[in-house]
């Protein structure tokens, strides 16, 4: 962690508060939404469709304003926009602790879903501004930064759950608005490079984002990443209950997957960037993130070849050990693509107009995860109904295996370059 720190601090001030604000979001972030399903169904008595309405709403509302957020943040700047999803996050946070009624729950999930759609193309803007030259290693750190906020933040609403789940979300609201008040104090205002003249996005820069095929076919060969690493909490979850029940061994062998994912990514998350830029262009690094990440269901795939024992410890490595490995290699699979693929986005939008490419990165990022959960669900009930077991990891892995096929053909095409007149610029 010392050299973590060490690099953090050869940036400028900006980036090093982007980096501890982003800790700081997911730190008060996961420290209440992991026990908000389990308040609205105990505490609050819903049935079971409402919860799953008011979570959805949250997704959808986050999900579908990334554009929105992205635009916003090139027209008004990136500061405003990082300060007022914050504030809003705040609001939410609190109103979801105080309130019952089903309208004002709504509100409060969609509220702060909308945060995040503002500040969250903003941020990354704004890193990749001020990093320059050095944006592959910042978004490596700043990766560090947003696992680290992930791993912490359920152990600390576990412990505010324990006394209430009001305390947990007026604690995190409270994170939102200290974290407001310090980036309304020292983050510097900062604009990106406009696509011609300052004011609103042009109706033509935006025929130019939408006919950018290459951003285009970039984000959806992407997607397919999002929707395996997903899986950490839909399908690999579900795997070790189906084999080792629902008793407490279930929850600590969830819990070691989380665990796994965010210390591996905190403990060599830098190196795996700087290893991987010293010796391959970032095109081929995208690709063999892609290939890590698909080969992760391979040990699950060869476990459902094993009879699976009726009780003991053999039972639990069955159902612990497979799931574990594949949450290892999701991790590292991240952690080689990530940095470069946050990278690749910037010089894909030119440097104009970056926070709406990101924004419509995310959205449509966001459509892809919905569908391919949907999919993976559906392959997960049709294993289970039809006798087998191999069809949701073959499934994966051959998603993981077609877009890393997708990313090698942009890249030898060279369309995961800078668009040619940005070259000149």
């Amino acid at each position: 962690m010392r050299d973590t720190f060490r690099r953090m601090r050869s940036y400028e001030r900006s980036v090093q508060l982007l980096m501890i604000n982003q800790f700081t979001i997911n730190l008060g972030f996961y420290m209440l939404m992991p026990y908000l399903a389990a308040h609205l169904s105990g505490s609050l008595g819903l049935a079971a469709w409402t919860v799953g309405l008011i979570l959805g709403i949250r997704n959808f509302s986050q999900q579908g304003m990334f554009l929105v957020g992205g635009a916003l943040a090139d027209r008004f700047g990136y500061k405003p926009l990082i300060v007022a999803g914050c504030v809003l996050r705040t609001a939410g946070f609190a109103a979801l602790g105080l309130v019952q009624s089903l309208p004002a729950l709504l509100a409060a999930s969609a509220a702060t879903g909308l945060a995040g759609a503002l500040f969250n193309p903003a941020v990354r803007a704004y890193l990749a501004a001020d990093a320059g030259e050095r944006r592959v290693e910042a978004f490596a750190l700043f990766n560090v930064f947003y696992q680290a906020g992930i791993l912490l933040g359920p152990l600390v609403g576990m412990a505010l759950t324990g006394v209430s789940f009001q305390l947990t979300c007026l604690v995190a609201a409270g994170v939102f608005a200290v974290l407001s008040l310090v980036q309304i104090r020292s983050l510097p205002a900062r604009r990106g490079q406009p696509a011609g003249s300052g004011g609103p996005v042009p109706r033509g820069a935006w025929r130019g984002i939408l006919g950018n095929r290459s951003f285009l076919l970039f984000a959806a060969a992407m997607t397919g990443s999002y929707v395996l690493t997903f899986q950490v909490y839909l399908a690999l979850p579900l795997e070790v209950r189906r084999v080792g029940g629902d008793g407490d061994f279930g929850t600590a062998a969830v819990a070691v997957l989380f665990a796994v994912s965010g210390l591996t990514t905190i403990l060599f998350q830098t190196r795996v960037t700087a290893w991987f830029a010293a010796r391959v262009a970032p095109g081929r690094a995208l690709v063999w993130g892609l290939l890590t990440m698909g080969t992760a269901f391979l040990p699950l795939l060869a476990a459902v070849a094993l009879p699976v024992p009726a009780d003991g410890a053999g039972r639990w490595l069955l159902a612990a050990v497979p799931p574990v490995l594949a949450a290892l290699l999701l991790a590292v699979g991240t952690m080689i693509a990530y940095p470069f693929e946050m990278d690749t986005i910037v010089r894909l939008s030119g440097d104009r107009l970056v926070a709406t490419h990101y924004g419509l990165y995310n959205t449509v990022c966001g459509v892809g995860i919905t569908v391919g959960n949907l999919l993976t669900g559906a392959a997960l009930d049709a294993a289970r109904d039809a006798g087998l077991p191999a069809l949701p990891w073959l499934a994966l892995t051959g998603l993981g295996l077609l877009c890393a096929l997708a990313l090698h053909g942009l890249h030898r095409a060279g369309r995961l370059e800078a668009p040619a007149v940005a070259r000149a610029a």
